[in-house]
């Protein structure tokens, strides 16, 4: 079994853990990181364009002219699919993009996700987000000790007020818990920052 760094807010080691190759030493699976992708980003769609058709087009209620001898084709409507302001035909509905992935796929591309990042040494893992008090300056002073550069995404196995005081404020990094956890959360951030309660439940769960 491969072992990961523990370190604390101090950007200090204090223990090593073993984390297994089913979830951590296996190659990234790219079809299952598509397809979760995907699903969550239609997920998120509102799905709220409308278009308007040839009975909800205001005017049009006179016929332009004649059916015959104007020498010019037949017109029933100024407001036609065929006009210029006229109706939109086969347009966008309002629709409900979202669906959803079987278990065993959204699994698989959690265990590549995380694969991914500890075999570019981007995940991180600290014993606890011991926070004293609410203070951004304070805890973006921990990401920097943690070698955390740029985007990151922090994910905590337990509700921390002062966790979600002190981060919310920083460009650039978000906190979710274990159990909302999506593949997309951790490809879309460059690196990982996850307590030991959460990674270990995350095996439990992925194992």
């Amino acid at each position: 079994m491969a072992t990961v760094e523990v370190k604390n807010l101090e950007g200090q080691t204090v223990k090593e853990l073993e984390v297994p190759d089913a979830v951590f030493g296996a190659k990234p699976n790219q079809a299952l990181l598509w397809e979760a992708v995907k699903q969550y980003l239609a997920s998120q769609r509102r799905g709220t364009h409308k278009t308007k058709t040839r009975a909800e087009v205001r005017g049009g209620g006179k016929k332009p002219w004649r059916q015959k001898g104007t020498g010019r084709a037949r017109a029933g409507s100024i407001r036609s699919s065929l006009w210029r302001h006229g109706s939109i035909a086969h347009g966008p509905q309002p629709r409900d993009y979202s669906y959803e992935l079987p278990k065993r796929i959204l699994r698989g591309a959690m265990r590549s996700a995380l694969a991914a990042k500890f075999q570019d040494h981007k995940l991180t893992v600290v014993d606890q987000f011991t926070l004293a008090a609410v203070k951004t300056s304070g805890f973006s002073g921990a990401l920097h000790k943690l070698g955390v550069e740029k985007t990151v995404l922090v994910v905590n196995d337990a509700a921390n007020r002062n966790l979600e005081l002190s981060s919310r404020n920083l460009a650039g990094c978000d906190l979710v818990r274990h159990h909302e956890l999506h593949p997309y959360h951790v490809l879309s951030h460059d690196q990982l920052l996850i307590s030991e309660g959460a990674l270990v439940r995350l095996q439990e769960a992925l194992g």
